[in-house]
């Protein structure tokens, strides 16, 4: 009756959210552990194992047997990515292929620096659905989660240009996902789709990388320099943000998602269009899509994109600190070199480092302890080689006494 009793209680703890004392013991740790990673009860099987694996000394195992549990990959893993894919930051939206490919990455210990420029796409397993991935719908998305399999083993793997049609070289992970292209490449210049990869993988908006030292010679013609008629506004505040944001967002000149305004106002049925080598838009003359030279008329004199070369001017300056890769040139065409630019920089391994940790602890970083941590973590994150169940092993033990 005592085990049954000791047992019962375990249980319960692994379900609340509130914090552990800082001397719980090895099987208040693993409840503790394995509601932060999921959100659900252990068995008592795998809660005794993780608690011999703690008492052991081997925590980390623990942690990775708990991401075994199917609610780490259909609702901790999806709750995490799923306000990245709009620009309203909503957490309650289906499933995409932005949101799988997170998922399926994270599962098979890839590599994270790829969601921003590998040749990947996760789907739906064959035969699984009655609906095949379209690059016009996410019928395909919304009936796999409907139809209750644990994405745990329901996603495969594939590459982007074989399921798309994308050429190979003009994919970049979830940048040229339909799902990041329906909220990002939607209308407007492309701008956005640099200012929400910066927001969701670097963690900066364009106003903590404010600079007005960087030069001004890539602003494009549709920003004023005389906003309401006062050139300072220019000067110190929208060359602060367009002198370095124009250079890299070029990178997408060459991508637009295509949809019938009329009666498909908000994209549901559209699509992610390219621009390969030979095609020409009967605006621009150029491969550079028409959106790119809108509104061209407010400053005739300003930069008139001609491709899709983007260089890197905050390599210099205060955003020097967002830590630059130096072994990349800084410069390059498309957006898969410069997905991997901004991948490869440390702003981008602590950032998801700091999600993770403010996920999974339930808070965000309050003291030096904290910040001390969240850098030992990025540095493991870094150099055993960007794997993302590592960080959530990582952060769940630290949290785990609390």
């Amino acid at each position: 009756m005592k085990k049954s009793s000791s047992v019962a209680r375990l249980l319960l703890a692994a379900s609340v959210c509130f914090a552990l004392p800082a001397l719980a013991g090895p099987e208040e740790q693993a409840a503790q552990i394995h509601s932060r990673l999921t959100g659900v009860k252990p068995s008592v099987s795998v809660l005794t194992a993780m608690a011999e694996e703690i008492a052991t000394g081997n925590p980390e195992a623990a942690a990775y047997r708990a991401m075994d549990n199917d609610a780490f990959y259909n609702v901790t893993l999806k709750n995490l990515a799923a306000p990245w894919t709009n620009r309203d930051g909503d957490n309650f939206v289906p499933l995409n292929d932005y949101t799988a490919t997170f998922i399926g990455m994270v599962r098979d210990d890839e590599d994270f620096r790829g969601i921003l420029f590998e040749d990947i796409l996760y789907t739906g397993a064959s035969g699984l659905v009655q609906s095949s991935y379209s690059n016009s719908n996410n019928n395909h998305y919304i009936e796999l989660e409907n139809s209750g399999y644990p994405l745990q083993t329901a996603l495969e793997r594939r590459t982007q240009s074989a399921v798309t049609g994308l050429p190979s070289d003009a994919t970049a992970g979830i940048i040229t996902s339909r799902g990041a292209a329906k909220s990002f490449f939607y209308a407007g210049t492309n701008r956005a789709m640099f200012r929400f990869t910066l927001m969701n993988h670097l963690c900066r908006d364009m106003e903590q990388v404010h600079d007005t030292s960087r030069p001004p010679d890539r602003i494009r013609q549709d920003v004023s320099r005389s906003p309401g008629g006062d050139s300072r506004v220019f000067q110190n505040n929208c060359i602060g943000c367009h002198s370095g944001m124009d250079p890299m967002a070029q990178a997408f000149a060459y991508y637009d998602f295509i949809y019938d305004v009329d009666n498909d106002p908000t994209g549901e049925n559209g699509y992610l269009d390219y621009n390969s080598a030979g095609e020409t838009d009967l605006a621009t003359g150029t491969r550079v899509k028409a959106k790119n030279h809108i509104n061209s008329a407010t400053f005739p004199y300003g930069f008139v994109m001609p491709d899709d070369k983007w260089d890197n001017y905050w390599r210099e300056g205060p955003n020097m600190y967002l830590g630059w890769d130096d072994t990349l040139p800084g410069s390059g065409s498309g957006a898969k070199s410069l997905g991997r630019e901004l991948a490869s920089s440390q702003a981008f391994a602590q950032c998801q480092v700091t999600k993770v940790f403010e996920q999974v602890c339930l808070r965000t970083p309050e003291d030096s302890q904290d910040r001390n941590r969240i850098n030992s973590i990025t540095e493991s994150f870094t150099s055993g080689g960007y794997k993302l169940k590592q960080v959530y092993a990582d952060a769940a033990v630290y949290c785990a006494g609390e």
